[in-house]
């Protein structure tokens, strides 16, 4: 049974939308973080938004005013609204958990298995 399970995703045209869900299948201590990150083809996996437990939200300048992330305490589910898609948004996203509340890309201690997301111009 995995630990993050993902849904949502697809293939959209250039100015639309699509929500990613993350449901966590962990017990979560005081302090922790939760994240989306994306690899896009022939590209370092990057971070796209982070949420820590205090309710602190970052975002890459590239997604920043399109893109949203929310979290449902009660459901254990992250999710990642995108508006306004465009072709660079195009990669595999992926949600991850840090138990320590950071959200630094390589010390990430659960990873979801990946969704992808296809934007055609």
């Amino acid at each position: 049974q995995a630990d993050l399970v993902q849904s949502g995703g697809g293939s959209v045209e250039a100015g639309g939308s699509l929500t990613l869900s993350c449901t966590a299948r962990i017990t979560f201590p005081q302090s922790y973080c939760m994240g989306w990150f994306r690899q896009a083809p022939g590209k370092e996996r990057e971070s796209v938004t982070t949420i820590n437990s205090d309710g602190r939200k970052t975002y890459a300048d590239s997604v920043k005013g399109r893109f949203t992330i929310s979290r449902d305490a009660a459901k254990n589910t992250l999710y990642l609204g995108m508006n306004n898609l465009k072709p660079e948004d195009t990669a595999m996203y992926y949600c991850a958990v840090d138990l320590r509340g950071y959200c630094f890309l390589h010390d990430l201690d659960y990873w979801g298995k990946g969704t992808l997301v296809t934007i055609s111009s």
